[in-house]
């Protein structure tokens, strides 16, 4: 297929200036997505004795529900539960007050936290992942610049179609330091390309889902979204309350009961997750157990039951479902790599870090198009991209390590402050980053925060190992696995900075001393 001069110019034109507007926020999106892959695993890196501690059990669990119920008449109305697993060792209830505001309780804390124990760092990653850390305009914000990554990838897809093939094994290191960038950027955006057209269908679905929904509330729910949504959203069915007490039924028996109605509708694995339980007590009572389906695309299914009887009311199940949680089952799924046997974690994982680099390397690409070849002094907007280019991207790098140290040392000497003080440490980290590349040469900026990067980074594990005793080996005699992943992988990732770092220098001193990636000399 072939298209003219000015079509690919045009699209040319579009995929650049449509890169560079939502570039920035894509690099944090992605760099963060490739660490959520471990957001099972996080948990239990921050707080450790989790590991050795005995297993709940649903006993446990029970009495969890049943002193927030008895000390916090506002959970009755809709209270939320994780079961004991490998991936939750305690029991953690979350529910609403009277304010609006959330609560977490779990054994022997029942008196309700404003945060859950373990979860910071994982709640922290995810964040800068689908919000940029920003609250409520930030996940429609990444919805829009999912729309302008898709429009993205297809004025890229016109660019290369015709010489697809070319682009796909070309790779030419050599002095030629565009050449070599422009091609690195072409090869993972041809080989990766499926996959961030997943990305971004799935992104835009479930960040503006709410604003798809009110788009289309004048044409398919006839004004009465808000009565529909329910339905659309969760599996139990609404029901008032009855202003009857009864004898709720046990965990044990819900939980038993969900097994047996999943394996009953040819689930032949179902292990339950959490729960949501309405209406407490009261004699129409509703709960909603979610648990995991097996390797199924959109693993997670959920069993409705009258939470007196274990009557079922509902079923949301793998295979199962109606369009929109089929729909919103799939998109969550294909997003997060939430489907087939280990190797899908590891391989979101290398697209996480290949589309930060895809972003990274097309803001290098603008600068070098427009530098100054025959004078060494370069245009204010090359500079300023590239110190913007440097001070948000790698200040971002250096803020997340910084925030896996700060938690495990605040953990152990202020555990009252660990979620605030990590907070406070990622962004001021980050914040200070951009500051230092706004203030100096970006080439001297650019080697000095990828060595910060290294060593903050190599610092994880070693924090890690001296605050809990768990050293990667250690972690590794044990069979601690989830935490030997988490260190090894932050190993490998300082040793993949500094050998940034060191070729940075390198190109800045011996490379052309016309670009604003040169150190003068």
């Amino acid at each position: 297929m072939k298209f003219s001069s000015l079509t690919l110019r045009t699209f040319t034109t579009l995929h650049t200036w449509v890169g560079l507007v939502a570039g920035f926020a894509l690099f944090v999106a992605f760099y963060a997505g490739a660490i959520t892959v471990f957001h099972h695993d996080l948990p239990l890196w921050q707080s450790p004795q989790g590991m050795s501690q005995p297993a709940q059990t649903l006993d446990d669990a029970q009495r969890l529900l049943d002193g927030v119920l008895e000390k916090h008449p506002d959970a009755r109305k809709h209270i939320g539960m994780t079961f004991p697993g490998a991936e939750t060792p305690q029991s953690v209830a979350y529910w609403q007050n009277a304010q609006g505001t959330w609560l977490f309780a779990w054994a022997d804390h029942v008196d309700g936290s404003p945060t859950p124990p373990q979860a910071g760092l994982a709640e922290l990653v995810n964040e800068l992942h689908y919000t940029l850390g920003l609250p409520v305009a930030g996940i429609y914000l990444m919805g829009v610049v999912s729309l302008l990554y898709g429009l993205a990838l297809f004025s890229g897809l016109v660019i290369h179609l015709p010489k697809l093939l070319g682009d796909l094994f070309a790779l030419r290191p050599s002095r030629n330091f565009k050449q070599m960038w422009q091609d690195a950027h072409n090869v993972i955006g041809v080989l990766s390309l499926p996959f961030h057209l997943l990305f971004a269908v799935t992104g835009a679905l479930l960040c503006l889902v709410f604003l798809q929904l009110a788009a289309l509330n004048p044409l398919i729910y006839d004004g009465k979204l808000m009565q529909a949504l329910p339905a659309a959203m969760d599996t139990a069915p609404i029901r008032a309350p009855a202003n009857e007490a009864v004898r709720p039924g046990s965990l044990a028996m819900l939980h038993a009961r969900s097994i047996a109605v999943a394996n009953e509708m040819g689930q032949a694995e179902f292990e339950p997750a959490y729960l949501k339980l309405a209406n407490a007590g009261d004699a129409n009572a509703t709960i909603e157990i979610t648990g995991d389906g097996g390797k199924a695309l959109g693993p997670l299914g959920a069993v409705a039951m009258d939470a007196n009887s274990g009557e079922v009311l509902h079923t949301q199940l793998p295979g199962q479902r109606d369009a929109n949680h089929a729909t919103l089952a799939a998109a969550y799924a294909l997003h997060f790599g939430e489907f087939g046997n280990g190797l899908v974690p590891w391989l979101y994982f290398a697209l996480g870090l290949g589309g930060a680099f895809l972003f990274y390397s097309g803001n290098l690409l603008w600068i070098e198009s427009r530098r100054k070849r025959r004078q060494q002094v370069q245009g204010r907007a090359q500079i300023n991209m590239a110190r913007a280019t440097v001070g948000v991207c790698i200040g971002l790098c250096v803020a997340v390590s910084a925030a896996f140290v700060s938690v495990q040392v605040l953990e152990h000497l202020a555990p009252a402050q660990a979620e605030a003080g990590m907070r406070w440490t990622c962004f001021l980290v980050w914040g200070g980053c951009a500051l230092w590349a706004a203030l100096r040469a970006p080439a001297k900026a650019a080697v000095e925060l990828l060595w910060a990067a290294a060593i903050v980074t190599a610092l994880v594990p070693v924090a890690h190992g001296a605050m809990s005793g768990l050293w990667l080996w250690t972690s590794a005699q044990h069979g601690y696995w989830p935490l030997f992943w988490v260190d090894g992988v932050a190993v490998a990732m300082a040793v993949g900075f500094a050998a940034m770092a060191r070729a940075t220098r390198r190109r800045a001193v011996l490379g052309d001393p016309n670009s604003v990636w040169a150190i003068a000399r």
